[in-house]
């Protein structure tokens, strides 16, 4: 592969070099999202900023953690993914948002990826479409385990992932509406728990990198929940799913 850095020695895309991060990295979309995640690190600095790529690395229990944000959708969190694997990086949590399906995951939730559909392109750049997404069995129990002793109303299963966010929330106007309503019927009757953006592109390009990965999310509302009439508070509050990843963290840092 061509060196488009021409031999600065660091990633291309993140701006990042093995002595910049640490071995476990917590990945928002949204930069705007790292410093309050970073907030929950101990020591934690601006390492590098590039595009879409914010990095903050910091400590916990003494272990040095960064927080690459990736931006919206696969691509750009493969690559970020990638590249912080190439610097030797092992463990990623993603901290996202997401929209509910099943009915009884509701605003303010959070959701811990076990597997995810994998409704977007990306992924199907790495493995054929048979291979599945799944999350590091570790990373899952230790988020499980982490919001569970802090009190956090949550579910596990599997997410959808999709790329156009406009075609999960207005699939009636699409041109291609035939399928997408077709294929949201399928995946509610298969008990799926909500749709977010990264989660199946992460996973598969996790088991390419042979690193381990996990995803949490806060449910933001539920529209299955608003078409029906229910009750469909809204939440905002990333902060139950930060608190949540870094707990993981700290539980996996223990059993290394």
């Amino acid at each position: 592969m061509i060196d488009y850095t021409e031999g600065s020695g660091k990633q291309y895309h993140t701006g990042l070099s093995r002595d910049m991060i640490g071995d476990y990295v917590l990945m928002p979309g949204d930069p705007k999202r790292c410093e309050l995640i970073a907030s929950f690190l101990e020591d934690a600095k601006l390492v590098a900023d590039v595009r879409e790529f914010v990095t903050y690395t910091g400590y916990v229990d003494g272990r040095k953690v960064s927080v690459t944000s990736t931006g919206i959708g696969g691509p750009s969190a493969a690559i970020a993914m990638t590249e912080l694997a190439k610097c030797g990086a092992h463990t990623f949590i993603r901290i996202g948002t997401c929209g509910g399906i099943m009915e009884d995951v509701k605003g303010g939730d959070l959701v811990i990826a076990t597997g995810a559909v994998r409704a977007e392109g990306t992924s199907k750049e790495y493995a054929p479409i048979e291979y599945p997404a799944v999350s590091d069995l570790d990373v899952t129990n230790a988020l499980v385990s982490s919001a569970k002793e802090m009190g956090y109303s949550y579910h596990t299963g599997v997410v959808q992932c999709k790329d156009s966010f406009f075609g999960q929330h207005e699939p009636e106007i699409m041109p291609v509406s035939y399928d997408l309503q077709n294929k949201w019927e399928a995946y509610k009757r298969l008990h799926c728990l909500a749709s977010e953006m990264e989660s199946a592109a992460l996973f598969i390009a996790g088991s390419f990198l042979d690193v381990r990965v996990g995803s949490v999310f806060l449910v933001v509302a539920n529209q299955e929940r608003a078409k029906k009439g229910l009750s469909n508070e809204q939440s905002h509050d990333t902060t139950p799913a930060i608190k949540t990843a870094v707990g993981a963290v700290s539980r996996l840092l223990k059993e290394a």
